[in-house]
């Protein structure tokens, strides 16, 4: 069975023009920073969600 690893610990790994790229240090995914922050964002209202339910 696979987790979704939630990318609790990343790291910066390149910088072009005005993105910036980050690597996750337990899974090795690499996206882009702005992706990582939405995700933060998503999982942050769904878990608001669940409390209200």
């Amino acid at each position: 069975m696979n987790t979704v690893c939630k990318h609790p610990k990343v790291r910066v790994v390149a910088r072009e023009d005005d993105a910036e790229f980050v690597e996750c240090l337990d899974c090795g995914e690499v996206f882009d920073s702005n992706e990582f922050r939405d995700m933060a964002i998503e999982e942050l209202q769904g878990e608001e969600e669940e409390e209200t339910a």
